[in-house]
């Protein structure tokens, strides 16, 4: 395998794939941010926003997260207008929903549009045991309700390991995702980076070695709205999602309310101590991510592609911790900022009395019946919008 980190030709469209959970939020930032030094090196980052999620979405032909707007043709149309004005100069696109792409036609298609022979295309790599925590809790606050270690059951254990989340070994069985590109563009135009949390500007300095630009601009942008919940965090949300689906209430008021609401505001107003409880992850678990991150090595270094980093990271089994695990408990100021969360994006839409029996206080109400009387008062609202 490859190291030697040398910049991509001048006019290079770089895309940058993801998948999830492998320092894309921080990279996006960093580029964003230098937005607006980088012509001065010959480079581009032709997005409007930090991350163009709508774009990728649309271009993978894959839904919104629960509740959202649905993606159009229009939002991949408006980036690649923005990719074609600038011209022979490099240009760099970053998105990990790019790595939900599934067929070769469909990447055929995002590579030809982009601009052919000129997309190199980019991947970060991180252990998948180190990944795996982080997308459970990802998938709680999308609306998942099955527990972290059942969860690992499905994926791990149960063939044909598609079941509660098909998109994990779409995005996560990286050796197939390599494959996938490679037969597109061909192994000389994919780079491979393998991600050392130990290194914590490792990744901005190989993008700015590969894009040619001097060293430390990119710079990491604190983000608390990306941050991960902890264990309590996640098992509150968890629960709640239950509590959401079963009452049946539609999926744009989970986006508004729960994780718009009450889990963005949560993360903005509490940040993790010590004393919380992470996810953990079990040993046998740990083991088993491990054995297939082996498998997927030795396939990727088959493939000539060019590796950055030390490939060995991605299947090292890390020493037991030695503590004992602890019951998760949600500190009060964790779970007022979260009810404060949904209660204001629910108190945006007007309550308006017009019967008699609407006039009823509070306390007189179900919790049940108030939640569908809040959440359809923010339905109203947002249609009207």
């Amino acid at each position: 395998m490859e190291t030697d980190c040398t910049r991509l030709p001048a006019g290079t469209r770089l895309l940058h794939i993801g998948p999830h959970k492998t320092g894309t939020t921080s990279i996006q930032g960093a580029l964003f941010a230098a937005k607006d030094q980088l012509p001065a090196y010959g480079v581009e980052f032709p997005a409007h926003t930090r991350h163009p999620m709508e774009a990728a979405l649309a271009a993978c032909a894959r839904p919104a997260m629960m509740g959202d707007t649905v993606p159009t043709d229009r939002h991949w149309t408006k980036l690649l207008e923005q990719v074609e004005a600038t011209g022979k100069r490099t240009s760099v696109v970053s998105s990990e929903f790019f790595a939900d792409a599934e067929d070769d036609a469909t990447i055929a298609r995002i590579v030809e549009q982009l601009g052919g022979d000129r997309v190199h295309i980019l991947v970060t790599l991180r252990p998948l045991a180190k990944i795996m925590p982080s997308q459970w809790q990802q998938y709680v606050q999308n609306g998942l309700r099955m527990g972290y270690e059942d969860w690992l059951k499905h994926m791990l254990k149960k063939a044909p390991y598609e079941k509660p989340t098909p998109s994990f070994w779409r995005r996560h069985r990286h050796d197939r995702l390599v494959e996938r590109w490679a037969r597109v563009v061909g192994p000389e135009r994919i780079t491979v980076v393998v991600v050392d949390d130990r290194d914590r500007g490792g990744l901005m300095r190989t993008f700015e070695a590969l894009l040619g630009l001097p060293d430390n601009l990119l710079q990491p942008v604190p983000d608390t709205a990306n941050r991960s919940l902890t264990l309590a965090e996640t098992e509150m949300l968890r629960n709640l999602n239950k509590e959401f689906r079963g009452n049946g209430l539609p999926d744009e008021l989970y986006s508004t309310l729960i994780r718009n609401g009450a889990v963005m505001h949560m993360k903005n107003a509490c940040s993790p101590t010590p004393q919380d409880v992470k996810i953990s992850t079990p040993r046998w678990a740990v083991e088993a991510a491990a054995g297939t991150a082996a498998e997927m090595i030795d396939r990727i270094a088959q493939m000539g592609v060019r590796v950055l980093g030390d490939p060995g990271l991605l299947s090292a089994v890390p020493k037991p911790s030695g503590q004992a695990s602890e019951e998760p408990r949600i500190a009060p100021e964790v779970a007022a900022q979260a009810l404060y969360g949904a209660l204001a994006a629910a108190a945006a839409a007007p309550v308006r009395h017009t019967t008699p029996a609407k006039a009823r206080t509070v306390h007189q109400t179900s919790s049940v019946e108030l939640v569908k009387v809040l959440g359809h008062r923010c339905l109203k609202k947002l249609r009207r919008h």
